[in-house]
């Protein structure tokens, strides 16, 4: 471990990274404001779900468009790596606060970024083909700590891996789901559109896509199947962008994964761009070596080292919790479970106090469509909804209001039954870690991881 803590390697990789990650986002942040989404999903609902724990992390109303303002210039100027260090920071604490504002608007891909660009404050992104080494000759290194590329390559690796892993259950390589659900609505697809209509369709995707996620990483690796692992990132990412509405992650795939091909790759073209944009020849071409300050050297490797601790093993918590993870999601969130299952719910609330009031909820009144939508699945959702009408009501002229819901949620097809025991009074029922027993049972086992 110490020789490789000692073993140094180009730093043309990782600056290639943190240009092409951060035009990404600013692209992204950037298509977000264009498509009226920042009004859309934080700022015009009256509600928001925060994580628990993260109750802090409030909305900011019309703040919103300067946060994503901060979030996109932090992006850019990682991208060109300006006042780097403070830019990574920037970009951390605005993109992860976006993330946290509402629950119902998580993805896997938005957790992903957030892990990248924590990891991008510690790591010496900006000591080649940036304006800090422009500028500043001293910072200018054209060898870093091999470690430092190789986080960046685990931390895809473990993304594919996982995702692979939870596909290894009987829905998903058995029963082809949620694939022979999803397909046939996109029969329209140009060319390849007529082929989604047949099951054996939907039984190669899901056994493509096992595959793919469980060998991606490795091949890429290796510099025998590195190109061909490459194209395939390519291909499966495309397809996946044409077929499913997941914004700009297919993209950040694909620039990510070039993090595996060798320093002469990334050098070449950073020799090509920087010529073009005039940049002094030791900005670009270094043989320096970049050496972490001794003080800070010991905490940087034990951020790192309880980081991937912490990666390894939070997305195996569910094992923790009785009962279907599918049903209930216990432990489901940041655990790279990427688009496994198709869940749809119905949701009606009632309130009621001990002088007789009964009042049946309109989720309109207080959710958008995507918010109701996204809450109807999901257990923890409907606990800090129930709380919210438990205030709201109390606020307007009910006794100490009892909260109940009727809701049936259909998991992969089968037939909807009750998500949540329709006696239990939420409005007394508190939030934790612990497992929800007002959550009914399964009672239709998937097998598998």
């Amino acid at each position: 471990m110490r020789a490789y803590l000692q073993k140094y390697t180009s730093a043309a990789p990782l600056a290639a990274f943190r240009a092409l990650f951060g035009l990404m986002l600013a692209i992204s942040t950037g298509r977000f404001v264009a498509l009226g989404w920042v009004r859309e999903l934080y700022i015009s609902p009256r509600f928001f779900f925060p994580f628990y724990g993260f109750e802090f992390v409030k909305p900011l109303g019309e703040s919103t468009y300067l946060l994503f303002a901060v979030c996109g210039i932090s992006a850019l100027l990682v991208a060109i790596g300006w006042h780097y260090r403070l830019a990574s920071i920037a970009l951390f604490l605005s993109f992860t606060y976006i993330e946290l504002i509402d629950k119902s608007t998580y993805l896997n891909h938005y957790y992903f970024v957030s892990v990248l660009c924590f990891m991008l404050v510690f790591l010496p992104a900006n000591t080649l083909f940036s304006v800090d080494a422009r500028r500043n000759e001293a910072l200018r290194a054209g060898q870093v700590p091999a470690w430092c590329v190789d986080s960046v390559r685990m931390i895809v690796c473990m993304l594919y891996c996982y995702a692979g892993i939870a596909k290894l259950n009987s829905d998903w390589l058995l029963e082809a789901l949620p694939m022979k659900i999803w397909l046939p609505a996109k029969n329209d697809t140009p060319l390849i559109g007529p082929l989604f209509n047949h099951l054996e369709t939907a039984y190669i995707f899901s056994w493509i896509g096992c595959i793919y996620d469980l060998s991606v990483g490795f091949l890429l690796w290796n510099h025998r199947t590195r190109p061909f692992a490459y194209a395939s990132v390519v291909v499966f990412h495309l397809l996946t962008s044409l077929l499913f509405p997941i914004g700009m992650f297919p993209y950040i795939m694909i620039v990510t994964a070039l993090v595996f091909f060798p320093a002469a790759f990334h050098q070449k073209i950073i020799d090509r761009v920087g010529r073009l944009l005039a940049f002094p020849p030791g900005a670009i071409r270094s043989a320096a070596h970049y050496r972490f300050p001794v003080w800070l050297q010991p905490v940087v490797y034990a951020i790192f080292a309880l980081f991937f601790v912490f990666q390894i093993t939070f997305p195996f918590r569910y094992l923790l919790y009785p009962n279907e993870l599918f049903w209930t999601e216990e432990g489901y969130r940041f655990s790279w479970r990427v688009m496994l299952m198709e869940k749809a719910g119905y949701t009606q609330f009632t309130v009621t106090d001990a002088t007789g009031k009964r009042q049946i909820v309109n989720n309109n009144d207080f959710l958008t469509r995507l918010q109701e939508k996204m809450m109807s699945t999901q257990p923890d959702m409907i606990l800090q909804y129930a709380h919210m009408l438990r205030d709201h009501y109390a606020a307007h002229g009910f006794t100490q209001p009892h909260v109940y819901v009727d809701s049936y949620v259909a998991l992969n097809g089968r037939t909807g039954k009750p998500l949540i025991a329709p006696d239990v009074d939420l409005a007394q029922q508190n939030d934790s870690f612990r497992h929800k027993s007002w959550i009914t049972p399964f009672n239709n086992e998937i097998k598998g991881l």
